[in-house]
């Protein structure tokens, strides 16, 4: 074994050197993180096809020790097919925006189960949005997972949600509230978030037509945190990517603990100037450049 120092000469190392070296590595290995990754504009396309080299980016993360799993607006029945392409089977599970909590049961056949649930009662919010877009499509997600929605909704699955009269979403506590109103642009969302106030609830705004509802004060970030601590990860080996509006949370929460959070480069700016480091878009594996280098 040799060493090159700054000199450039060659120096010979001696074998009790070079065990001193194996020893400080077995006594300081790299730290394990804790790495969460949104789903949508980050690690799939808007066709739904996977961000180039993603997959191979993952397996790597995962052979170097690190714990990959998914923090998500989606709900679980849109997210589990995600981890079945990306090869991945985490321990645990953010979806819902924070509000919903999953712990692998069967890893072989993705099982989860429910582990933490956060709730808001609708009614209030719900009348108050139906006042100013009446034409909405509203969707609501139950405790117990089951969704309940008044029209079609472009772009999301609905496999085994059920669709009721608008009076039948505010029937009990939720997790999540969905509006989608093709008229409306983002900024409109805003605007109208900041004109009617909805200081009770937490939200994320879309890059379109579509405005996130969830619990007040509940975010990916609060969701992540029961994750790190029932790993016993250390707050600051925790590495965050994402994209939208609703990532701002998690990016938050990581940079306050010294962690990482690293923004697509597509995202609006909003959330690239949230962000420590910006990496290449979705289409150009911004993904796979960071989780690469690990």
């Amino acid at each position: 074994m040799t060493r090159v120092p700054e000199s450039g000469e060659i120096e010979a190392v001696t074998p009790d050197a070079a065990a001193e070296v194996v020893d400080e590595v077995a006594e300081h290995p790299p730290a394990r993180l804790l790495i969460a990754l949104d789903i949508d504009g980050t690690v799939i396309l808007e066709d739904e096809s996977l961000s180039p080299g993603v997959v191979d980016a993952v397996a790597h993360a995962q052979r170097a020790g690190h714990e990959v799993m998914i923090a998500t607006g989606r709900s679980w029945e849109g997210t589990r097919g995600v981890l079945r392409v990306l090869g991945i089977a985490p321990e645990y599970v953010v979806c819902s925006n924070g509000a919903v909590v999953l712990r692998r049961l069967d890893a072989d056949d993705l099982q989860y189960e429910r582990f933490h649930i956060e709730t808001f009662d609708p009614s209030e919010v719900l009348t108050l949005l139906r006042e100013h877009l009446p034409e909405a499509r509203y969707l609501v997600e139950l405790p117990d997972g089951h969704r309940l929605y008044t029209d079609y909704l472009d772009d999301w699955n609905l496999m085994e949600a059920e669709r009721v009269p608008f009076d039948q979403l505010s029937r009990g506590p939720v997790c999540r509230v969905v509006v989608v109103a093709p008229d409306q642009g983002s900024h409109d969302f805003l605007n109208l978030v900041e004109r009617i106030g909805l200081h009770q609830v937490s939200y994320a705004v879309g890059y379109t037509a579509w405005l996130d509802i969830a619990p007040q004060d509940v975010d990916k970030g609060t969701g992540l945190e029961r994750v790190r601590t029932a790993l016993d990860i250390a707050p600051t080996d925790v590495l965050v990517i994402g994209d939208g509006r609703n990532d701002l949370g998690m990016f938050a929460w990581a940079l306050a603990h010294g962690g990482r959070a690293v923004a697509m480069e597509q995202g609006p700016q909003e959330v690239r100037d949230a962000a420590g480091e910006i990496t290449l878009s979705v289409d150009e594996g911004g993904v796979a450049a960071i989780l690469t280098q690990l």
